[in-house]
């Protein structure tokens, strides 16, 4: 989420930041290999997954915070392309890095969004719950 938050307000290439973030941080304990899937496969299907925040959004797509943007961009990702981590723990996931880096309501916003989308992309699991 740092990383693509880093992005949108610096401009810096996806490329640039994820060696800045191997170089600079602590990495001991993060899958290397998730960690790129998640920010090549973010910057590779932006247009889309950004797409499918537009159609659970209440209000104009730029009027979203930048960090919460990056949240449902990780969030939307993970549902349609990442279907080995369940949905809940994707809702879950993006629910806490909202409390921690957001607005202090802007995980509820981030849960609602995601609980939409997941619906969406993920009805069959929804189904077995």
């Amino acid at each position: 989420m740092q990383s693509l938050y880093q992005h949108k307000i610096s401009g810096t290439s996806i490329a640039e930041i994820e060696q800045q973030f191997l170089q600079d941080h602590d990495m001991r304990k993060v899958d290397l290999d998730y960690f790129h899937d998640l920010l090549m496969g973010i910057a590779d299907q932006q247009a889309n997954i950004d797409a499918e925040i537009q159609t659970a959004i209440d209000r104009d797509f730029s009027e979203l915070d930048p960090v919460e943007l990056s949240i449902l961009q990780l969030g939307v990702y993970e549902l349609i392309h990442r279907i080995d981590v369940p949905y809940r723990v994707v809702i879950n996931e993006g629910v806490e890095l909202a409390k921690i880096f957001g607005a202090t309501d802007g995980y509820k916003y981030v849960n609602s969004i995601l609980d939409i989308l997941s619906r969406k992309h993920r009805s069959m699991e929804h189904g077995k719950s």
